[in-house]
C-alpha cells in the first residue's frame, strides 16, 4: 500500500524542483479494428482511440489537481499498426496515420506511438508498407510517431529491415525539408523494445499487453541534481558510493509518487495500471537536465574520461531506487541522454567536448541509446544503417534496450545549430569522426546471428 501522507510530503519538498509526472500513456489495442476494406480499417481506428480515450485529459487534470503535481502529457501508446496492414497498400497505411492524428487531436493528447513494427527476425508484407508509408504518413501527420525493433537478444538483428528503415529515414528527413527534418525526430529503432514504454517516440503497447492499460512516466533530473548539490554542499569530500545512495533515496521517493498517480488516472478509467517508469528524461530547461546531474557529480566538462562512468553510476542507483519503491516499475527506467532536449548535453555537444563515439560509449550503460542527434544533410543511408547496426550490436549483447534517433537535417552542415522549439529542443550538427568506410559490409544485408549467450534454456 502506497502511504498517501509520505507522497504528499515529498511533492511539498520537490515542488521547485521540477518534479513532474513526464507522460501518462494510454495504451490501446487496435487489433479487433482489421478489416480488408481500407475505409472501414481508418474509420474503426479513429472511432476506438476516441471510445478509450475520450477522458483521458480531463481524469488527468483532475487528479493532477488533487495533488499538485504536473502531468506534463497525456499520450497513448496502440498496437502495432503494422498487424492492421496485411494485404493494404501504401495509400491506405497513410489513410490510417491520419485517422490516428485526427483522433488524437479530438481526445487532445499531444503524441500518439505505435505506427510501429516488429521485424528483428523478418519483415512481412504489412510490416514492409507501413515502413514504406514513413514519408508521406510522418509529414502528413504531426502526432504520430513511429518505431521498430530490429534485433533482439534471442533472434540477433535483422541488417536487411536495418536497410530499409535507414532509407526510409533520409526520404523523411527530405519529405520534411520545410521543418528542417523533423520527421525523423518522430522515428525511433530499438533492440530489445520494451512492450510498455511510455515515452515517446518509442511508445507501443506490445502484443503481451492487456487490451487496455495506463503506463506512467515520471521524471525528475532537477529533483535528483539538487539532491546531490545538498549533498556535496555539506561534504565536498562526499564519495560516490554516498552519492549513489543520495540518488537511490530520490528515486524511491519519486517512483512512490508516480505511482500513486498512475493508479489513480486508471482507476477512474476503469482499466488496470500497468507500470511506473522512473526514466530522468529532460527537457530543454535549466535544472531540468540530466547533464547537469553529471555536473554536480564533479564531471565539469560532459565527455571527458569519467562521465561514462558516472552514467552507469546515475542508471544503476535510478533503478535501484524505483525497483524497491514498486513492483510494478517497467518501460525504460534509467538516464536518458536525449541530446537535443537536454541544454547541458546539447552543449557539450556544441562546445566539441561530447562526441558521436564517447555517446555511444555512454549508451553502453544508460537506458536507451543515441537520442535526438542531428546529422548533416548530406548523410547517406549507409551510414545511417551503420548506426542503428553499432547500437542494436550494444543492446543484444549486453541483454539491454538500445535505440537510435537521428535527425539528418536537409540542407544543414556540421556545427550549425537548429531548433525544433518545445520540449524536443535545439542542437548543432554533428557526425560520426569517420562517416563512410563500411558501406560493402552494410549492403550485405542478412541476419546477425544472436549471441551465445541468448542460449538461456
Amino acid at each position: 500500500m502506497i502511504a498517501r501522507q509520505n507522497v504528499l510530503s515529498t511533492i511539498r519538498m520537490v515542488r521547485e524542483e521540477n518534479l513532474d509526472v513526464r507522460a501518462v500513456t494510454l495504451g490501446i489495442n487496435l487489433n479487433a479494428c482489421a478489416n480488408p476494406d481500407p475505409d472501414k480499417l481508418a474509420r474503426a481506428v479513429h472511432a476506438r482511440i476516441v471510445d478509450k480515450a475520450l477522458h483521458l485529459v480531463r481524469f488527468c487534470d483532475e487528479v493532477s489537481a488533487k495533488y499538485g503535481l504536473p502531468i506534463v502529457n497525456k499520450r497513448i501508446a496502440v498496437s502495432p499498426v503494422s498487424l492492421l496492414l496485411e494485404g493494404h497498400s501504401v495509400e491506405t497505411a497513410v489513410n490510417v496515420c491520419r485517422a490516428l492524428d485526427t483522433a488524437a487531436e479530438l481526445v487532445k493528447i499531444d503524441l500518439l506511438g505505435g505506427y510501429s513494427a516488429l521485424v528483428q527476425k523478418g519483415v512481412t508484407p504489412g510490416e514492409r508498407t507501413l515502413i514504406e508509408s514513413l514519408p508521406q504518413a510522418l509529414t502528413a501527420t504531426k502526432r504520430v510517431c513511429s518505431s521498430f525493433n530490429v534485433g533482439t537478444t534471442k533472434a540477433g538483428i535483422n541488417a536487411d529491415a536495418v536497410n530499409l528503415i535507414s532509407r526510409k529515414i533520409i526520404e523523411t528527413a527530405r519529405a520534411s525539408h520545410e521543418t528542417r527534418g523533423f520527421g525523423c525526430a518522430k522515428i525511433v529503432v530499438f533492440a530489445n523494445m520494451p512492450e510498455d514504454n511510455p515515452f515517446m517516440a518509442g511508445a507501443m503497447l506490445g502484443p503481451g499487453e492487456p487490451e487496455c492499460v495506463i503506463n506512467v512516466g515520471v521524471s525528475g533530473p532537477g529533483v535528483v541534481k539538487r539532491a546531490i548539490d545538498r549533498l556535496v554542499q555539506n561534504n565536498p569530500d562526499v564519495t560516490l558510493d554516498a552519492i549513489a545512495e543520495e540518488i537511490k533515496h530520490t528515486a524511491f521517493r519519486v517512483t512512490r509518487t508516480g505511482e500513486l498517480i498512475g493508479r489513480e488516472v486508471a482507476n477512474r478509467l476503469g482499466i488496470p495500471f500497468g507500470v511506473v517508469d522512473l526514466s530522468l528524461a529532460p527537457t530543454p530547461r535549466v535544472g531540468d537536465s540530466v547533464g547537469e546531474i553529471y555536473q554536480s557529480m564533479g564531471i565539469s566538462k560532459i565527455g571527458a574520461p569519467g562521465t561514462t562512468a558516472a552514467v552507469m553510476l546515475l542508471n544503476d542507483a535510478v533503478k535501484k531506487g524505483g525497483a524497491f519503491a514498486s513492483s510494478a516499475v517497467g518501460g525504460l527506467s534509467g538516464a536518458f541522454i536525449p541530446v537535443m532536449e537536454d541544454h547541458a548535453l546539447s552543449k557539450a555537444v556544441t562546445d566539441g567536448t561530447l562526441t558521436l563515439e564517447k555517446l555511444e560509449a555512454m549508451t553502453a550503460v544508460c537506458s536507451v541509446g543515441l537520442d535526438m542527434i542531428l546529422l548533416p544533410g548530406d548523410t547517406t543511408a549507409e551510414t545511417v544503417a551503420g548506426i542503428i547496426l553499432d547500437e542494436a550490436a550494444i543492446g543484444i549483447t549486453n541483454r539491454k534496450t538500445t535505440g537510435v534517433r537521428v535527425i539528418p537535417v536537409p540542407g544543414a552542415a556540421l556545427g550549425e545549430h537548429v531548433d525544433f522549439g518545445g520540449l524536443f529542443g535545439a542542437g548543432a550538427i554533428t557526425k560520426p569522426a569517420s562517416p563512410d568506410g563500411a558501406e560493402t559490409f552494410i549492403r550485405r544485408g542478412g541476419q546477425i546471428p544472436a549471441p551465445i549467450h541468448s542460449l538461456m534454456n
